[in-house]
């Protein structure tokens, strides 16, 4: 159904909470204090018949004796209570439900399929179950039993595992300023599924960028289509689960669904222009860039740093990974040659010295900005006793915010990797939103995420060429050999017959 009700689901006027309760740590009070917390402004109740009221909330017997019909039913209910639940939910004309609970089993004659079944019927969208919520900062609504409040913001979260969501969430509140459009733990998919979400947040005007964390996909073709649709208007960064056979057998256990072969999703990704990295902690570092919005021109790279040695690891990690070193313009040169020190590197990287302070970093920095030749700068840091690297941060900062003001697109150009950076200093670079990282190595891997991003997105554009004009099959060689296998009445062409089949077409075979 793709996005079909959607839109009453993830930014409902009215929630209800099935299986509230006031026991500590059970999950519908977690459920029920994150809706209180997060300062959902809709109508919010709760179903439970062995309370009369849960945190100061009156509850009601069941969903059909509520004063009004709910657009998003949160079901934190025992599995066998379920079917029942939607059944209900459905016929009062609620919008859809999240079922965070788990145990509802797979496949044919399941309390899962009778669900589905039932909400089918009545047009109801189910989130789940298995997962761990839904939650949407600028609709204040927090349907989930996460730790922590996530903040508005650009990113969408889309996961199969609530534990990725939830460290996701943690690593945002707590490491990060950065915020979210929404985050959905999609769980077993019983009915929303990765492609649903796809096309509803490739339209969402208030997301920028979309994570995905996938284990298994079920309908192979819905999620190409919605990919490759959602690609073409905004990033999609992407950690497939389960790449070796021990993995896939553990994501079998944890979906009901079969991982698959990772090659075959290695090249789906490709395909879907989506860009694919392997671990939580590559998705944080796209999340940071992405967060602010950059995404480079190109490949090139320049280097500004106060530690010689530190400059050229970073300059290995950079070839290595397929950048490009930029190459300093004269212009550039002659610049830096009139503010620095005689005997600074004169080449990229840009080494200034271990005695550089906040206004040699200054000086440099602006040429840099300037310079054709580069795609970004990497501004790093080594503290010393000579200047607080705090203060050079701020001096950093504030040279990249005045050349904002006359030209937006230089946000884009500058990261930074402080060597030892305390609370203070990285809070400097998030409030002027310039991605900050602990070392050089996650720098750069994290700048040429973005450049296989960007090359993904003009892959995904591109046309083929056309070969039509000089292509001629050879239809009597391919006649003969389908006419040679019949005459012979077998089934299976040999060997050399399928290379020559392919062949007589111009289709390169292995």
């Amino acid at each position: 159904m793709s996005t079909f009700g959607l839109d009453r689901v993830l930014s409902p006027r009215s929630v209800a909470l099935v299986g509230g309760s006031s026991r500590p740590s059970s999950l519908g009070l977690a459920v029920l204090m994150n809706l209180k917390t997060c300062g959902f402004a809709g109508r919010i109740a709760v179903v439970n018949p062995k309370y009369t009221a849960i945190d100061g909330e009156i509850t009601s017997r069941d969903i059909k004796s509520l004063p009004f019909v709910p657009d998003l039913v949160a079901i934190t209910a025992p599995a066998a209570a379920i079917p029942g639940i939607i059944s209900d939910a459905a016929a009062v004309g609620a919008a859809g439900a999240v079922i965070l609970s788990a145990g509802l089993g797979h496949g044919a004659g399941s309390l899962a399929e009778t669900v589905a079944q039932t909400a089918r019927r009545h047009g109801m969208r189910l989130i789940g179950p298995n997962c761990l919520g839904v939650m949407v900062p600028r609709a204040k609504l927090n349907a989930s039993f996460a730790a922590h409040q996530p903040a508005e913001g650009c990113l969408a979260l889309i996961s199969q595992s609530g534990a990725v969501a939830a460290a996701m969430i943690e690593w945002a509140a707590e490491r990060r300023r950065l915020g979210f459009s929404g985050i959905v733990s999609i769980g077993d998919q019983l009915d929303v599924d990765v492609a649903d979400l796809l096309d509803y947040f490739a339209q969402d005007d208030h997301t920028n960028a979309i994570l995905l964390y996938v284990e298994a996909v079920r309908d192979a073709r819905k999620f190409m289509s919605a990919a490759r649709a959602a690609a073409r208007l905004k990033p999609l960064i992407v950690v497939k689960a389960g790449r070796v056979a021990q993995g896939a057998k553990a994501a079998a256990t944890h979906t009901g669904a079969l991982a698959g072969s990772d090659a075959v999703y290695d090249a789906a990704f490709r395909r879907a222009g989506m860009l694919r990295v392997y671990d939580l902690r590559e998705l944080f570092d796209c999340a940071e860039l992405l967060g602010r919005g950059f995404v480079p021109r190109g490949n090139r790279l320049s280097i500004l740093t106060n530690g010689g040695g530190l400059g050229i690891l970073a300059i290995d990690r950079l070839v290595e990974l397929g950048g490009v070193p930029a190459g300093l313009t004269t212009e550039t040169i002659a610049a830096l040659d009139r503010v620095l020190p005689q005997g600074w590197s004169r080449a990229n990287p840009i080494d200034i010295s271990g005695d550089a302070d906040a206004a040699r970093y200054v000086a440099a920095l602006g040429p840099l900005l300037e310079d054709a030749n580069s795609d970004a700068v990497l501004v790093m840091n080594v503290e010393t006793a000579v200047a607080p690297t705090e203060r050079i941060a701020e001096a950093v900062t504030r040279c990249v915010d005045g050349r904002r003001a006359r030209n937006s697109e230089v946000a884009a150009l500058v990261l930074a990797s402080w060597d030892g950076a305390d609370a203070r200093t990285a809070a400097t670079f998030e409030r002027a939103r310039v991605p900050h990282f602990p070392t050089e190595d996650d720098a750069v891997r994290a700048f040429m995420y973005l450049v296989r991003y960007r090359d993904a997105s003009i892959a995904l554009a591109a046309t083929p060429p056309s070969s039509a004009s000089t292509f001629a099959p050879r239809t009597a060689a391919a006649r003969h050999v389908i006419a040679k296998a019949l005459s012979e009445r077998r089934e299976w062409l040999d060997p050399i017959e399928i290379v020559a089949l392919f062949e007589a077409y111009d289709i390169p075979i292995v």
